[in-house]
């Protein structure tokens, strides 16, 4: 199976493909079987990986042959716990779906594949262009996901997410270019080259802020944030867990694999900036995310906020920083989906997300209330849970870089518990209302959904090494470079 990632790209796009040709509610049964499929495939690669080996279940191909642009994809211990994740996380959001009804359910299901393809894509290409490439492959699909079923303001909404990103995706074309015409002799777009480039301070500052706002916009990391809460609360719910839970991944692995290695003297003139920005933006999201009364809209900010805590981890450039980011983000497409999850089963109950109209419902659901609750707590990373480890060592890391700085990241802590709790309290505890008094309990697909995730929440949070162990050659390799 040394081909396993090509089979882990080309699996999505052609079950895809397949599914477009079906009719009515095979098309979701269809799309479910074909994402677990493509999860069976990553465990696959999870047993087979040698995590102190370089670049594993590599396919180099020819591409562009005249301008040394190749198909060159592969896994090392990063790329590895992201495919991990989205392929975790896509059959889950099907899943999640099956309750809804949505018009041309093959074109829906068909998307969502797609937009797997580009996510895989992008966590498994080593080539710069390659990289861009399936960048927009991954857009494209939920720009239609988000525009034709979206809410009411989609249009307007989804019209200013793709602007951003769009302008972000030209930022960052705009640095590849200039990176490929620094590489000697035949020009090539091979990552390798791309780190032994040896540019000047000037140029590596420039270069920094072509590739790192192409990257902020997608994370997001303040002020580049003002797309997400709209496009989270305007989007299908489906569409939000995929953004939310995955998509948002993008934009931190970019930075991890394509702008700390190429550029390494543009980030250490620019590293306190972005991690002040970065801050700002944890307190930012957290105190905007107790002043929401929507619940999308607070668990939407609340991600502005853990987000910014990984970024400024990683910008400490220290291994708790880096490996404290990377089991985060896996921590985080978890809670989140979670939660987002949880408001679905709310709001198509009670046709309403407003915390204010709703209330008492865990007197009649005690496998929600349960469920609930321990997403919440890894949310705000109790210690056994997930989030616990990821915010422990990024905290860890900005705290080594500056003590300030890591005190005023430590708000996130505070600040997470109140918006949090606030939410569990107002929606949960009290008395029944007209809305929630017939709100009845989890049904099996529901609990299907919720359960690998819970599972998940603990395994991360009394086994950290199984995922870490994974990537810590890598990191260490990637900061070796960094510091060279």
């Amino acid at each position: 199976m040394s081909n396993l990632t090509l089979y882990l790209l080309l699996w999505p796009t052609i079950a895809g493909i397949l599914i477009l040709f079906l009719k009515g509610q095979s098309a979701k049964r269809t799309a479910f079987g074909a994402a677990l499929i493509e999860f069976f495939m990553a465990i696959l690669a999870m047993i087979q990986y040698e995590p102190n080996a370089y670049r594993q279940f590599t396919f180099d191909h020819t591409w562009i042959e005249n301008f040394g642009i190749n198909f060159s994809i592969g896994m090392d211990g990063i790329s590895l716990l992201l495919v991990f994740l989205t392929t975790f996380l896509v059959p889950l959001i099907i899943l999640s779906s099956f309750p809804h009804s949505y018009k041309n359910p093959n074109v829906f299901y068909a998307l969502i594949l797609f937009m797997q393809t580009g996510l895989i894509g992008v966590f498994t290409s080593f080539d710069a262009f390659l990289f861009y490439f399936f960048w927009e492959v991954a857009l494209i699909p939920i720009y239609f996901i988000a525009g034709i079923w979206g809410g009411e303001r989609r249009i307007l909404i989804t019209f200013k997410f793709f602007l951003y990103t769009i302008i972000g995706s030209l930022f960052m074309l705009v640095g590849f270019v200039y990176l490929y015409f620094q590489t000697p002799g035949t020009h090539t777009s091979d990552i390798n080259a791309f780190y032994q480039l040896n540019l000047s301070a000037t140029d590596q500052s420039w270069i920094f802020w072509f590739l790192f706002i192409a990257f902020a916009i997608k994370m997001p990391v303040f002020p580049f944030h003002t797309w997400q809460p709209d496009t989270y609360t305007e989007s299908p719910t489906q569409a939000t867990m995929l953004l939310s839970g995955i998509m948002l991944k993008m934009g931190i692995y970019g930075v991890i694999r394509w702008l700390l290695p190429v550029v390494p003297k543009g980030v250490s003139q620019w590293d306190t900036l972005v991690v002040v920005l970065a801050i700002i933006g944890i307190v930012y999201g957290a105190i905007i995310a107790i002043r929401q009364s929507d619940l999308k809209r607070l668990v939407a900010f609340s991600s502005i906020s853990h987000v910014g805590l990984i970024a400024a981890g990683i910008f400490t450039l220290t291994e708790h920083g880096m490996q404290g980011g990377i089991i985060q983000m896996l921590s985080h497409g978890i809670n989140v989906v979670g939660l987002f999850f949880i408001i679905d089963i709310i709001y198509r109950r009670t046709h309403t997300r407003e915390i204010a109209n709703l209330g008492g419902i865990t007197q009649t659901t005690p496998a929600l209330s349960i469920f609930f609750l321990i997403l919440l707590l890894g949310t705000v990373a109790l210690p056994l849970t997930n989030g616990f480890v990821g915010e422990f060592l990024l905290l860890s890391g900005v705290y080594q870089y500056n003590n300030w700085m890591g005190a005023i990241a430590g708000l996130t802590i505070i600040l997470g518990a109140v918006y949090m709790l606030r939410m569990f309290q107002g929606v949960m505890f009290g008395e029944q209302n007209n809305v929630t008094a017939t709100f009845h309990d989890l049904t099996r697909l529901e609990k299907a959904v919720l359960i690998p995730l819970v599972i998940m929440v603990f395994w991360i949070g009394l086994h950290p090494n199984t995922f870490m162990s994974l990537t810590e050659p890598t990191v260490g390799h990637l900061l070796g470079i960094i510091n060279r």
